[in-house]
């Protein structure tokens, strides 16, 4: 089983001087504390892929990522501490974050044109291979004392082949990402274009390591 780590950090242009990150909208807040219901935010697929990716006949299924406690929710989660997890306030992903990248993962494999066979592990489909993935991070880091606080996504994943459910590649993505300005709306694009890079990745990697293991495959 082979195993790499692709690591970039990014920093997107602009900041609000001396903008404190607790001045957010609700920002650290263990409990979502307003009498009104939370403003809902989705993140959007990746559409855009490196052009000389190979087009598959294999079938893909994606299975629901596994994620810590902390992260499995609708909360929109801020670091404090390397050790304290808290939550934005006022604020909700429109579903578990485990299930939105689920779903922005097959919508990303769709969009790239390169395989016509990829959907949700739990149709219960046939496939050649299922992509396990675990979200490890997926948060606002406030404690690293930078205005607006960069978030950060990291997605480990798994190519198993099937039938005999043999991991065939393993590798982590991650990225971080600094707000272009001090509120929800920016702590949100950092978090889109942030997850929008670690897809990309994970779908061109998948594509590439999938497509060699089935050509070998085929030469038996």
């Amino acid at each position: 089983m082979a195993h790499r780590t692709v690591s970039r950090r990014r920093v997107v242009a602009g900041s609000l001087a001396g903008a404190a990150a607790a001045s957010l909208p609700g920002c650290a807040a263990v409990e979502f504390i307003s009498a009104e219901p939370p403003t809902l935010y989705t993140l959007t697929p990746k559409s855009t892929f490196d052009e000389n990716l190979p087009t598959v006949e294999w079938q893909l299924l994606i299975e629901p990522p596994v994620a810590a406690t902390a992260l499995d929710t609708v909360r929109i989660s801020l670091l404090s501490t390397p050790f304290q997890i808290d939550y934005f306030a006022d604020v909700a992903w429109s579903e578990r974050a485990p299930a939105m990248v689920q779903t922005l993962l097959v919508e990303s494999f769709e969009n790239s044109g390169r395989i016509v066979s990829v959907g949700r592990e739990t149709f219960g489909l046939r496939a050649d291979y299922v992509l396990k993935t675990e979200l490890r991070e997926f948060q606002a880091e406030l404690y690293r004392n930078e205005r607006p606080p960069p978030v950060r996504v990291r997605l480990n994943c798994k190519l198993v082949r099937m039938p005999e459910r043999v991991i065939i590649a393993g590798a982590n993505f991650e990225d971080m990402v600094t707000p272009v300005a001090n509120t929800a709306e920016g702590v949100i694009q950092a978090f889109d274009e942030s997850l929008g890079d670690v897809m990309r990745d994970v779908v061109e990697w998948s594509l590439v390591t999938g497509q060699a293991d089935w050509r070998t495959r085929q030469s038996v």
